[in-house]
């Protein structure tokens, strides 16, 4: 494929001494480079996220996994105690 890019002047210098450093044209180092670059960048990707849960295959009941406040509230009975008498 034939394509245009446009590089600001420093840009192209350091890809002309570069291409001609390694005794190739200026499209194959570049192509060259994004090749390279985009190998990395898949390599770089994370895992895919897994959820590993524990304990129990249902919520707690009477806490509405849909509302935060109120998982907050129940989290915060168990670890200090508060609301009970």
């Amino acid at each position: 494929m034939r394509t245009t890019i446009s590089l600001d002047d420093q840009l192209a210098r350091q890809v002309r001494r570069a291409a001609k450093a390694r005794g190739i044209s200026v499209g194959a180092f570049i192509a060259r480079t994004l090749a390279d670059a985009l190998k990395r960048r898949e390599r770089s990707e994370p895992p895919p996220f897994r959820l590993v849960t524990v304990r129990g295959v249902h919520a707690r009941p009477g806490v509405d996994l849909d509302r935060q406040r109120a998982l907050d509230a129940q989290d915060a009975e168990v670890r200090f105690g508060h609301g009970r008498r």
